[in-house]
């Protein structure tokens, strides 16, 4: 990794986590990763790689016929996601706490009823389909400046049924509505139709190589979350202004790093070995042949190709040409005979 990954590192999670998770992260991203079995002696403990993995800033390569399992740092700004997520679960869990305390408060005081009311009114746990469903469209007939959502197309109905229904009518009104859809969305070919009739009907997209879960906000006030991927069986309504106004910085940090619709990402965070490698790739060439084409050696390239999933967020080789393509990231390679 080189510096330029360093100073992203330290400019998204400084004071995002804490020193000692930072520093295991810088460490670890400085290695670029390291054996699973080394993990706890270079990072100073099975409780940071814990904190690390649970945090969503690193992850267990799986082995492979010639590698042992390797512990690996996802991109600075995936890690910066997965920190705010892990933030905002603590968040829940704490204002769960806080709610208990009042409903025991509740029970203690002379006149229950008052203080229920109040507690009751800031997070509801939903577990009836038609009551999310019903609660999803009264969100979005009360927005009246802003209606925010995280995107991922974990859904229980298909693309194609969705792609036939007309666009959401407040696009067409006041209220300024944007969405953050992870790579996969556009990237399929139903998935990309229904983001373009959302755009040309008003809503401002961006793209984000993962998102770890939906999200509806309206107004920074109140926000729908699910607690299941697809958020039907059973979804969190938050009414609290502290836990709202959180999800909405979380969100506005993610709108500041995804790339809007139909943009080129202005910076390529690929070394000039790695933008030719890539090109390779998106080619069809295998890891042999390009290292062949380059005077490498294929570890060397795999090692690359690694890298350069984890930028784009991509499990397979056609995903990755795919997600290079629509960021604009696939450059002819310098200097090389075709």
């Amino acid at each position: 990794m080189g510096a330029e990954d360093e100073d992203a590192a330290a400019r998204l999670l400084q004071g995002v986590v804490s020193e000692e998770l930072l520093t295991a992260y810088r460490r670890l991203l400085a290695q670029d990763g390291c054996p699973s079995t080394e993990a706890a002696d270079l990072l100073g403990g099975q409780d940071t790689v814990d904190a690390l993995t649970e945090a969503g800033m690193a992850y267990v390569m799986p082995s492979g016929l010639a590698t042992s399992p390797r512990l690996v740092v996802t991109a600075p700004e995936l890690a910066l996601q997965g920190a705010l997520a892990a933030l905002t679960r603590k968040l829940v869990a704490v204002h769960q706490r806080l709610l208990d305390g009042q409903r025991r408060m509740t029970d203690a005081h002379p006149f229950p009823e008052v203080m229920q009311a109040e507690a009751d009114r800031l997070v509801r746990i939903l577990t009836d389909r038609t009551e999310i469903g019903d609660t999803s469209r009264s969100l979005l007939s009360a927005a009246r400046r802003d209606w925010l959502t995280l995107e991922n197309f974990a859904m229980e109905r298909s693309l194609e049924e969705l792609a036939g229904m007309p666009p959401l009518p407040v696009f067409d009104g006041e209220v300024r509505c944007r969405t953050i859809y992870q790579a996969s969305c556009v990237e399929h070919p139903v998935g990309n139709k229904i983001v373009q009739m959302n755009a040309e009907a008003g809503e401002e997209a961006r793209v984000v190589p993962k998102i770890g879960m939906k999200m509806k906000l309206v107004d920074a006030s109140v926000a729908l979350l699910p607690l299941t991927p697809t958020g039907l069986p059973c979804a969190l309504l938050v009414r609290s202004p502290i836990i709202a106004g959180a999800l909405r910085e979380y969100f506005e940090l993610l709108w500041e790093r995804a790339v809007p619709l139909g943009a080129d990402e202005s910076e390529m965070p690929l070394t000039a070995v790695q933008r030719d490698i890539l090109a390779l790739l998106a080619d069809g060439l295998t890891d042999a042949s390009i290292a062949r084409r380059l005077g490498s050696n294929k570890t060397s390239v795999e090692r690359h190709v690694t890298i350069i999933r984890r930028h784009l967020g991509t499990a397979t080789r056609v995903a990755t040409g795919a997600a290079a393509a629509r960021r604009g990231w696939i450059r002819p390679p310098r200097h090389l005979e075709r």
